[in-house]
C-alpha cells in the first residue's frame, strides 16, 4: 500500500470516528468509505484497534517534531518557548478538533484498556517535552517554584474545556447556542491570549 493510500484510509477513518463515534465506525465502513478492499484494510491494519493507534500514534509523531524544534531553538527563552507551544496547539486543535475530540472520549469512557494505555503512552512524551521547558525555567531562575505536572494539566485542561463540548462552552461564554466557537478566529485568539496571560502569571518571578 502506497503512504498516500495509507494517509487517505486514515482520513477517512478520522471522519467516520468523528460522524460515527468508535463503536459505531466498522473495518467495513472504512474500507467502503475509502474505497479500498476490505481484505487490504485488513492485512496493513489488522484491526481498527490498532488503526486507531497508528492514527494517534502519526499524529502526535507530527506534533513531537514541532515541539523538538521549538525546544531546540536557542534564540527563544523559555517562556518564548512555551508561548510557541500554546500558540502551536491552540491551531493544530482548532483545526483538528474532531481528532481531539475521539481521542478523549476514548480516554474517558475507558472501554478499551488496552488501547486508552496506548493512547496515554503515545501522548505522554509530548506533554513530558512542556514539563522539560518549565524544569528549565525553574532551574535558570527566570520561573517561580510551580508543580510542573499541574501547570501542564492546567494548561491542556483550559484547552479542553473550550473544545470537547459546543454546548458548554457557549454556557460557560454567554453566547447564543447556535455560535460555532472553534470556526471563529477572533476566538481562537482570545483563548491563545487567555492561556499566555495564565501562564505568564503563574510562571514568571
Amino acid at each position: 500500500m502506497s503512504t498516500d493510500k495509507k494517509e487517505h484510509i486514515i482520513d477517512v477513518a478520522l471522519a467516520l470516528f468523528a460522524e460515527k463515534g468508535f463503536e459505531g465506525t466498522s473495518i467495513r465502513d472504512i474500507a467502503a468509505k475509502a474505497g479500498v478492499n476490505l481484505a487490504m484494510v485488513n492485512y496493513y491494519f489488522g484491526s481498527k484497534e490498532n488503526l486507531f493507534e497508528i492514527m494517534v500514534r502519526e499524529k502526535s509523531a507530527y506534533t513531537r517534531n514541532i515541539l523538538d524544534s521549538i525546544v531546540r531553538d536557542d534564540t527563544l527563552t523559555e517562556i518564548e518557548k512555551l508561548d510557541r507551544i500554546i500558540d502551536n496547539y491552540i491551531d493544530k486543535l482548532f483545526a483538528n478538533r474532531s481528532f481531539h475530540r475521539i481521542i478523549h472520549q476514548e480516554l474517558m469512557l475507558n472501554q478499551r484498556e488496552s488501547l486508552q494505555t496506548s493512547i496515554v503512552n503515545i501522548l505522554t512524551p509530548n506533554k513530558m517535552i512542556i514539563g522539560s521547558i518549565i524544569e528549565k525555567g525553574m532551574q535558570k531562575g527566570v520561573f517561580r517554584k510551580v508543580d510542573t505536572e499541574l501547570t501542564i494539566v492546567s494548561i491542556m485542561g483550559t484547552i479542553n474545556q473550550v473544545l470537547l463540548s459546543g454546548k458548554m462552552c457557549n454556557r460557560m461564554l454567554g453566547t447564543p447556542d447556535d455560535y460555532v466557537p472553534y470556526e471563529d478566529e477572533q476566538f481562537k485568539q482570545r483563548v491563545t491570549s487567555h492561556l499566555k496571560q495564565l501562564t505568564h502569571a503563574h510562571l514568571l518571578q
